[in-house]
């Protein structure tokens, strides 16, 4: 894959998003129902689109909240809706066009006093919260955001009750039933004015940030980072969790310094990501070229997303650690310094994340737990407790409290950036010094992913490869001894293909919400090896690919 050229380098004035346009677009244009990509389409964290190509409107968000409104009564969810926004241009005007149908439906609503943003493992935490020991009147939730999506793009979420991601059978529900409105030009849709909306009985504004940064004593060790005075940089890439970790930051009296605290919808700040893009994929050494400069001015520096569920995290010894090795650090100390933690509990992973995570959790005697790639499938077992941590290669994750009980049931980047700190705080080293030691005694891994530009149609050939269709048998010179389309630890389909070989493995699978097929390869040899096996799954794709054409 070729790198962009201003990679790394400050985003230029000429490729800025015009807000005013974008807001006008989303206003304007309107989608049309015969396209099937300006449809109403659900991946694995929602819908997502942008105003200017038609594919997160206006109708959409009228379209999708009436869609929600409609599943709660089939289910007779009755409490409040907690609703959530991140700092993207589309994220405030989505935000009031949902609180318009949410006021005339008569659904309570709490969003943050002030007009603020909310990052999504905030309103996770408040479902739960407010859920507690209840049988009826359960919360729900939704959160306008894109993630780390360009800032030309929108996206609208739906958390039920149980306060994680929405699984198939609520989003296919959610989807069937907006895609009827659109079609039938929203004529359906119950609606009031903003005015109207925003002083209804229904609607609430709160503190939704006090409570998520009180309760933090009950995931990590706040005390110990304290009184170990780590210092702490943060960047939370223009996001949500700006305010979030600047009361953080006072409530515990910590050493930490945001390093950046500007909220612009253009993003002007953020270096450019691999394609020459802006995203704030915190997981990317492009995008994360700022904080990383800085790293060594800080014990750790941490970065979020836009609406803070994934994480990066920074040591002066390695700069940006790959999402895979903080994962596989992170489970060696929680496994290793959580002892109120049921012993049953399993390890949850994603099934192209780093076959280290494998190695380290049945070093320590504990059962794996893997899935195809979403953080919903993690949901369930998080909230009952059967699943102590569940993490994606993606850089998303999250954990049970310290005392076994739930935490959040979405990704929670807050805490894992806190997580880091911890561990520098109780062991004197940071979580570069651990993944060394792991890798010393476990084996060195080597790992890649590469994202590739994907029609439509090209995804949708990738989605329907079948083992059969692989007629190869040798992997990089080593005999084939799987053959994957579906996850080992539930069953559930991949959306892809995966191949293993006793030292090396391969996935190929189309993004869920961007126009991109991720191909992830990793070998226990060499560098040398993992290309080998990246070869050969590029060729697989590009057979794939030419089929599509056709």
């Amino acid at each position: 894959m070729a790198i962009h050229p201003l990679a790394g380098k400050p985003a230029p004035a000429d490729i800025l998003i015009n807000v005013e346009q974008l807001e006008k677009a989303y206003y304007e244009r309107k989608p049309d129902v015969d396209n099937p990509q300006q449809r109403v389409s659900f991946g694995t964290s929602g819908h997502r689109g942008s105003p200017l190509d038609g594919t997160l409107n206006e109708a959409h968000v009228l379209a999708m909240t009436q869609a929600i409104c409609d599943y709660r009564k089939t289910k007779k969810i009755s409490g409040p809706l907690f609703m959530g926004k991140d700092t993207h241009a589309v994220s405030g005007p989505a935000q009031r066009t949902a609180l318009e149908v949410l006021a005339a439906n008569g659904v309570e609503t709490i969003i943050q006093r002030d007009d603020g943003f909310t990052p999504t493992p905030s309103i996770s935490r408040a479902i739960l919260v407010h859920n507690r020991d209840k049988k009826n009147a359960l919360a729900d939730g939704i959160v306008v955001t894109p993630s780390h999506n360009p800032p030309a793009d929108g996206g609208f979420k739906y958390n039920p009750p149980e306060g994680g991601p929405a699984d198939t059978d609520v989003t296919d529900w959610v989807q069937r039933r907006a895609n009827e409105f659109l079609r039938n030009g929203n004529r359906e849709v119950k609606r009031m004015s903003y005015d109207a909306a925003i002083k209804a009985a229904s609607t609430h504004v709160a503190d939704l940030l006090g409570p998520y940064v009180e309760d933090l004593t009950a995931v990590i060790d706040m005390d110990a980072v304290a009184a170990a005075r780590v210092k702490i940089g943060v960047d939370p890439l223009g996001g949500a969790a700006l305010a979030y970790w600047q009361k953080i930051a006072e409530r515990y009296r910590l050493d930490l310094t945001v390093v950046n605290d500007r909220v612009d919808p253009t993003f002007r700040f953020m270096t450019l990501d691999h394609d020459g893009k802006i995203r704030m994929d915190c997981s990317s050494p492009y995008a994360m070229a700022g904080l990383v400069g800085l790293k060594d001015r800080f014990q750790v520096a941490v970065g979020n997303d836009a609406d803070s569920d994934r994480h990066g995290i920074v040591t002066p010894s390695q700069g940006l650690m790959n999402p895979n090795h903080y994962l596989a650090a992170a489970i060696h100390y929680l496994l290793t310094h959580r002892p109120q933690w049921n012993s049953g509990a399993a390890v949850g992973k994603t099934l192209v994340s780093s076959s280290l995570i494998d190695r380290v959790v049945e070093r320590l005697d504990r059962r794996l737990f893997e899935v195809p790639v979403g953080f919903k499938w993690f949901s369930p077992g998080l909230f009952d407790g059967t699943i102590c941590f569940g993490g994606e290669e993606s850089a998303g994750a999250s954990f049970l409290c310290r005392d076994g009980r739930v935490w959040t049931t979405d990704k929670d980047g807050i805490i894992l950036c806190l997580l880091a700190a911890e561990i520098i705080a109780t062991t004197g080293r940071d979580p570069s010094a651990w993944y060394k030691e792991l890798t010393d005694a476990l084996g060195c891994p080597h790992y890649a992913r590469v994202d590739l530009p994907a029609t439509a149609a090209e995804k949708n050939a990738l989605k329907a490869l079948q083992p059969e269709a692989l007629v190869a048998t040798e992997l990089a010179g080593e005999a084939i001894i799987a053959k994957l389309t579906r996850a080992p630890g539930n069953g559930a389909e991949i959306g892809g293909l995966k191949v293993a070989a006793r030292s090396g493995w391969f996935a190929v699978r189309p993004s869920g919400t961007e126009d991109l097929c991720k191909i992830y390869a990793e070998s226990l040899q060499s560098e040398e090896h993992l290309k080998k096996v990246q070869n050969q799954a590029w060729q697989i794709v590009q057979s794939v690919f030419a089929g599509a054409s056709k």
